[in-house]
């Protein structure tokens, strides 16, 4: 479970997030939605502990923690880039499973796993340098996976995904969610929302405006599609 209490950020005279509060349950999967400039990336960098808060909380599992005792628990893929281009697809993945704690045939295993799962079979043995967007994804999404984290938190994962990978990652997603896991994941992608999330929060110029499930939005909204419910529930923010 993660939960956020009451959490603030400013940058300057911007005030990018503004006392949100929410809990992403165990054996769910929680989506977080807002146009760009929400606060939904800030709010994922603060959980993860890349972002110290101004104010507020952050709770997983339980027990509150600092950015660095979050890492062994939490899976976060927050950006693409950081990869070592003179390294392999395979050897990324494997580097980072090492900083993790996996050594020996456990970490060749999972690294063929998230290979063979992520589509990455014809890449795993070539150099990073010159992958495209959409395979740099890939290979970062290997990199959050590798640990087999209980606690996923991903921004905006299939941005740049051909159609096979989103099939894929939709998958492990789900069987994530049945072993327990706790996921929070943002996207522009309503239809992505709709048929994954159990729960969904909404963001607005750095504020919570509503939260439930896709249903219970819906209702709330008087919509009979995610996005008209986005789109009623966020009128007054634009």
């Amino acid at each position: 479970m993660i939960e956020i209490q009451h959490l603030q950020k400013r940058f300057g005279d911007v005030t990018a997030v503004n006392g949100v509060s929410f809990t992403a349950p165990d054996a769910a999967i929680t989506g977080l939605l807002g146009a760009n400039g929400a606060g939904k990336t800030t709010t994922l960098g603060m959980i993860t502990g890349l972002l110290a808060p101004d104010s507020g909380t952050v709770s997983i599992g339980g027990t509150a923690s600092n950015g660095r005792d979050r890492r062994s628990v939490i899976g976060a893929l927050l950006d693409h880039q950081g990869l070592y281009p003179r390294l392999t697809a395979s050897e990324n993945i494997a580097y980072f499973g090492e900083l993790q704690g996996l050594s020996g045939p456990a970490l060749g295993r999972r690294v063929t796993e998230l290979v063979s799962t992520l589509g990455l079979d014809e890449l795993a043995d070539r150099r990073v340098e010159g992958f495209s967007r959409g395979e740099r994804l890939k290979v970062a999404l290997g990199r959050a996976l590798v640990h087999a984290p209980k606690h996923l938190v991903l921004d905006e994962p299939t941005n740049g995904l051909d159609v096979a990978s989103v099939h894929n990652l939709r998958g492990l997603l789900r069987r994530l969610r049945e072993q327990g896991g706790c996921v929070v994941f943002s996207s522009h992608v309503l239809d992505q929302v709709a048929a994954l999330c159990d729960n969904v929060v909404i963001m607005a110029r750095g504020r919570l405006v509503a939260r439930g499930s896709v249903e219970a939005l819906c209702t709330e909204a008087g919509a009979a599609t995610l996005e008209d419910a986005f789109m009623a529930l966020t009128s007054g923010e634009a």
